[in-house]
């Protein structure tokens, strides 16, 4: 079948949120409800092993904090910390300090002139990826994208396959019509999960990952006179993904 759509992890994959961004917002979370909670960079790369930030909260103090005594209403302290947390983010990017990563505003364009159909499918929630598309991408980029697929919308998170899933069934599209675009193993997990060709552009909290079944793994998407560095699988043509490539590829 022909190449029909893209479909897009948010955080680690469009943009490199996790360290600065995410991390950042939750130690301001964990400050504003007065909890001497503090995620360092080491810290947070093994809490990333779960995905979903409510989730990732209930790891920490279930893995890392066994001396934190669970208040009675420990759930909805979990919820109001998330929804913090999310604020905090969203100031973070309205401040203009989570770029897009290297090739990713090229290569949506491209696909959009070529008249390919875009998608989002991602834990993080959906206002985490509305307030990252149109402050570091563009005001109307949200509209870019024909399904975005996020957060709580189908019960169970990456590495299930489920949110792709999703996706697939609003766009009416067989998995072999689309490229997914991951960064993590938890990731590719999820998308071979769900019968995706995927491409995986890793960052520093992934690089040492497993991303067996990927179709190509590379350093990121990479611009013209930047090129991006093959690690494994299927080189770019030109140094850099373009959308002549995918269509080749699949």
């Amino acid at each position: 079948m022909a190449l029909e759509a893209l479909v897009f992890d948010v955080d680690g994959t469009l943009a490199d949120t996790e360290r600065d961004g995410h991390r950042v917002a939750f130690n301001d979370a964990f400050r504003e409800f007065g909890l001497d909670w503090d995620w360092d960079v080491a810290l947070y790369e093994k809490l990333l092993a779960v995905t979903g930030g409510k989730e990732r909260i209930r790891f920490y103090v279930d893995s890392f904090n066994p001396d934190y005594i669970k208040p009675v209403d420990f759930d909805d302290l979990v919820v109001a910390l998330h929804k913090a947390k999310t604020r905090h983010y969203t100031e973070l990017l309205a401040k203009g300090a989570i770029p897009m990563r290297p090739g990713v505003a090229r290569l949506l364009q491209e696909a959009r002139d070529a008249g390919l159909r875009l998608a989002i499918a991602t834990t993080t929630t959906p206002e985490n990826v509305t307030a990252l598309l149109e402050h570091s991408l563009d005001k109307d980029a949200v509209n870019w994208f024909e399904v975005i697929a996020a957060g709580d919308i189908v019960p169970a998170k990456k590495p299930a396959p489920d949110i792709y899933h999703y996706a697939l069934e609003k766009m009416n599209l067989q998995p072999e019509q689309c490229i997914a675009f991951e960064d993590s193993e938890n990731g590719i997990r999820s998308s071979l999960g769900a019968k995706l060709p995927t491409i995986v552009t890793i960052n520093d909290y992934t690089r040492n990952h497993a991303f067996d079944g990927a179709m190509s793994v590379l350093s990121d998407l990479g611009e013209p006179g930047q090129p991006a560095q093959t690690i494994a699988g299927k080189a770019p043509s030109q140094g850099h993904i373009s959308v002549a490539d995918l269509k080749h590829w699949v």
